[in-house]
């Protein structure tokens, strides 16, 4: 997976995914779009991202969801702002610094 690409896991099993959309918000709507097709429950979903959140609105469109933690590199301007809005949702996120987008 590349290119603003999402993927939503729970219980050991990947339940959806999202990829090649302009907006990491439309890969994290797809990811959920899929699990849904599939009759796959995202609530208490984890999520990652092979690339930073460069707003606070993959967030808040994860939350409403019912995704549960995020995992992400870290490093945009926002990542404050990024934190903030998991924080306000009460989600986990873990920023693992390693970054997997490329190009």
């Amino acid at each position: 997976m590349k290119s603003n690409a999402i993927v939503y896991a729970k219980n050991n099993q990947t339940i959806g995914i999202g990829a090649g959309q302009m907006s990491r918000v439309y890969s994290a709507k797809i990811a959920g779009i899929k699990a849904q097709d599939e009759g796959l429950e995202v609530t208490g979903c984890v999520m990652a991202s092979d690339a930073f959140f460069p707003f606070r609105d993959g967030i808040d469109a994860a939350a409403k969801v019912g995704i549960q933690c995020v995992i992400h590199p870290g490093g945009s301007m926002r990542d404050q702002e990024v934190i903030d809005a998991a924080d306000e949702h009460g989600m986990v996120m873990v920023l693992t610094g390693m970054r997997h987008f490329r190009h």
